[in-house]
């Protein structure tokens, strides 16, 4: 049974993940052992999915993570706050979530959403 799959990114710069994952998306460093951190929610269970695809949806690229957030409009004014480039949306999608995409500090195509 698997109980977790952890995305991996390779990076030299270990600290800018603080910039995006833990300062606009509010997730805790759950490790640090200086060359790996690990950010997640502490206080709550998370899924196993995982994604296979050949395009992102309404003709977008294919994202390298999707994040499911609580209120996308509110992370939407964040990322926007720190500097983050917008690179698709914001936008109702007709399957049922609202998203926008965004790039990391590692160039990773973001697909942060909320189902409504």
């Amino acid at each position: 049974m698997v109980k977790r799959i952890v995305l991996n990114i390779d990076t030299q710069k270990i600290e800018e993940a603080a910039r995006f994952y833990k300062n606009v998306l509010g997730l805790d460093l759950m490790m640090d052992h200086g060359w790996i951190a690990t950010y997640g929610a502490a206080d709550q269970k998370m899924d196993v999915q995982i994604s296979f695809a050949s395009e992102g949806g309404s003709g977008t690229p294919t994202p390298d993570l999707s994040i499911e957030v609580e209120n996308v409009d509110e992370i939407l004014e964040k990322v926007k706050a720190a500097g983050f480039p917008i690179e698709y949306g914001p936008t109702d999608e007709p399957w049922g979530v609202r998203r926008f995409y965004t790039r990391d500090p590692f160039d990773k195509l973001i697909n942060i959403l909320s189902h409504y």
